[in-house]
């Protein structure tokens, strides 16, 4: 019997990226085409309106027998510990972003004709490299766990693709802000709960200080870019390693300034921590020229667009 095609496993569906691709894949496929793996946080009333079953990435048996259960010719393979969380666990961190990736991968092989979708991040980059416009091809030199891990998975999807032809496809995720999902233990989390705290209490302590200008990118784009590499033909997608992923670069003053353009009486004051020193360790902005001319890639939001969506929708979320 021929393999049916456009059926997605997303492992790691109730994250915060996860939990919006997800929904967004089942727009495009079908929701019964799309599989929501969970190992955590349970799914919610949206995403129960599919298929969904509890997965452990790190159990290559568990993860083998959902793919074969559902017929999978897709993976995107989301579940991760992020680089706050991943600096109290870097053990953990390592577990589920290295090993984790490395069984999805060994499955696809096994099972020939299966595509895996793996984010990186901007926190492969460390000392040593140009912090404006960081290019694509630079030194990895990570300073946390999580960008280890980040480097390590990059270049496992490199060598399956090179040593076994896996169609294997990467970006680099810059910050993420989501109006629909909370923080889960990243160091730009700032620039999402900021916006919660500025329509509750109009005021928000800043754990980096207020010139900490980092890359980011609003959730529909990271939807949107992550789909789109996976439609792109295989032959325009030329790096698989990580392709640098911009949206737009600002820092929490920024920022600030511009909820204060539609919340007048916003505050916001600043005492760094721990995560501090993790966001001095990456880019103030990304090169994302390869991305753009290989396979299309074209945010829609700027930092003015993305702040009145985030709180015309959390208004209306958080209204009594």
């Amino acid at each position: 019997m021929p393999k049916r095609s456009n059926r997605v496993l997303v492992i790691g569906a109730t994250g915060q990226i996860g939990s919006e691709l997800t929904l967004a894949l089942r727009k495009h496929h079908g929701k019964d085409n799309v599989v929501a793996g969970w190992y955590i946080d349970k799914p919610t009333k949206a995403l129960k309106e599919g298929p969904f079953e509890h997965l452990d990435v790190r159990s290559r048996s568990h993860v083998a027998e959902t793919i074969e259960k559902y017929d999978i010719d897709t993976v995107y393979q989301l579940a991760a510990l992020l680089s706050a969380t991943g600096e109290k666990d870097p053990g953990g961190a390592w577990r589920v972003n290295v090993e984790g990736l490395h069984n999805v991968l060994e499955i696809a092989r096994e099972h020939k004709g299966i595509k895996v979708f793996w984010p990186s991040s901007m926190a492969v980059y460390g000392e040593g490299v140009p912090a404006v416009n960081t290019p694509q091809v630079a030194p990895l030199l990570p300073t946390t766990m999580y960008g280890v891990t980040k480097v390590a998975g990059e270049l496992l999807c490199d060598y399956y693709h090179r040593h076994y032809g896996l169609d294997v496809r990467c970006l680099r995720y810059p910050g993420i802000v989501s109006s629909e999902a909370l923080p889960g233990g990243g160091t730009t989390d700032y620039a999402v709960e900021i916006f919660y705290d500025a329509i509750k209490k109009e005021r928000y302590t800043c754990f980096l200080s207020k010139d900490s200008t980092l890359p980011m990118m609003y959730m529909p784009d990271c939807i949107k870019a992550s789909m789109d590499i996976m439609a792109a033909p295989a032959a325009s997608v030329k790096t698989r390693t990580g392709y640098n992923l911009a949206g737009m670069s600002f820092s929490p003053a920024e920022l600030v300034k511009e909820i204060q353009r539609i919340i007048p009486t916003f505050e916001c004051d600043y005492k760094p921590d721990f995560r501090q020193k993790i966001a001095d360790s990456w880019p103030k902005s990304l090169d994302d020229r390869e991305a753009r001319r290989d396979w299309g890639w074209k945010p829609s939001y700027d930092l003015a667009s993305m702040t009145q969506d985030m709180v015309t929708r959390l208004r209306a979320r958080l209204a009594p």
